[in-house]
């Protein structure tokens, strides 16, 4: 991937997946950081996938019917394989006893089983409440994109944005928190709506807005204080604020982190986030994600044979059961993932005219292997992205 920029978000990409091993193998404080990475991958989603099925809204040869097609064919490519055989590895050897409820996960319903059930059993397939609420939005997002009028979608983003705030502000008349707060997907359309809106504005404005320069640091201070609060007890009022202000806060600095590694990062920190080995993970971060939970289980169950303590969180586990997972992505991504991906360039977003497998980027056909366009960009701001809908497709 020759694309500067794009580096720089599988760098992130490998930040995110990072805080949740810190959260599940290293952390005893039931710490926020996995969440926030969650929530880093939320507004990355939103962002790639609106970028690209914008580019291809922008192609001359544009036509809904192939770019939705194209779409959720391209999807279950990249997603489906690696997904289902993990549910077909667990139902094989009954992990956890999980047998009994896997067909909510093979529907993409775990975030609903886990918030009907307010209880994470079973634990090892509780972060696939995250990747079901990103189907969810894969299935709906794309027919917004594609077929809303253009100059509605930003408000589109800002409305999704609203609505999932007001969400969060009527729970203090359902009672006590439960799971169902956190898990259904109203809880965290805000995060991908604003990496959906971050790429809909890019298309007419490279810069920042002023009140966003001036606010994110204060939103991102005012989050590190309500970390550090978070231990200390609370009414029942103040940490329904604090839960608020934790899910709300970090968005714009997200969101403006995205949006500046989309752009390209320069100096110390573009080339720290350029770096092979976080590049390297960032492009295989869906099966480290996917696969964690199952490696940490397998490897407790190890301990007897295994020198150091990975029984409880730390330094053993994290070092172990890390090991293993990345590895586990990397022959996954190597030997299954990646040929897979390679179909989807039987399925371009827009039909070139000569019919030849390749890529449409805003009127242009980009070569899979070299990212060449055959024709000036219409949106010149974009005229070297041509590795745009693969590094998309990544995820």
């Amino acid at each position: 991937m020759s694309n500067t920029r794009d580096r720089q978000l599988d760098g992130l990409r490998a930040v995110a997946v990072t805080m949740v091993l810190y959260a599940h193998f290293f952390a005893t404080d039931g710490s926020h950081w996995g969440h926030l990475g969650v929530r880093l991958f939320f507004v990355l989603s939103g962002f790639l996938i609106t970028r690209l099925l914008l580019d291809a809204r922008c192609a001359d040869r544009y036509q809904p019917s192939t770019a939705l097609k194209s779409f959720y064919i391209r999807r279950a490519l990249r997603i489906f394989p690696p997904y289902f055989a993990m549910l077909g590895f667990i139902w094989v050897i009954n992990l956890e006893g999980a047998r009994g409820n896997l067909m909510w996960h093979a529907f993409y319903l775990s975030n609903f089983w886990y918030a009907l059930q307010d209880e994470w059993v079973p634990w090892v397939l509780c972060h696939t409440w995250s990747l079901s609420i990103e189907e969810q939005f894969y299935i709906v997002w794309p027919l917004v994109i594609l077929l809303a009028p253009r100059h509605l979608i930003e408000r589109i983003c800002i409305a999704v944005i609203a609505c999932s705030l007001a969400y969060r502000f009527c729970w203090p008349v359902t009672g006590t928190p439960s799971l169902m707060r956190d898990l259904l997907p109203s809880a965290s359309m805000d995060a991908l709506a604003s990496g959906a809106l971050l790429a809909a504005y890019r298309t007419r404005s490279p810069s920042w807005p002023q009140w966003m320069r001036l606010s994110w640091m204060p939103f991102a201070a005012a989050f590190v204080i309500l970390l550090w609060l978070q231990s200390t007890p609370m009414t029942p009022t103040l940490d329904w604020a604090t839960w608020i202000g934790m899910e709300v806060l970090p968005l714009l600095p997200l969101t403006m982190l995205v949006g500046c590694c989309s752009a390209g990062v320069g100096g110390y920190l573009g080339r720290l986030a350029e770096l092979s080995p976080l590049t390297a993970l960032g492009r295989i971060s869906y099966g480290v994600y996917l696969f964690h939970p199952i490696v940490l289980s397998l490897v407790v169950k190890a301990q007897p044979w295994i020198p150091v303590d990975v029984s409880q969180q730390g330094p053993g586990r994290f070092v172990v059961a890390g090991a293993a997972t990345v590895l586990l992505a990397s022959i996954s991504w190597s030997v299954f993932e990646k040929r897979l991906n390679l179909l989807k360039r039987h399925f371009p977003y827009v039909v070139p005219r000569d019919h030849r497998p390749s890529f449409a980027h805003a009127g242009n056909a980009v070569d899979w292997g070299h990212g060449r366009s055959d024709q000036p960009s219409v949106i010149h701001a974009r005229a070297n992205r041509g590795d745009a809908f693969q590094t998309s497709d990544l995820q």
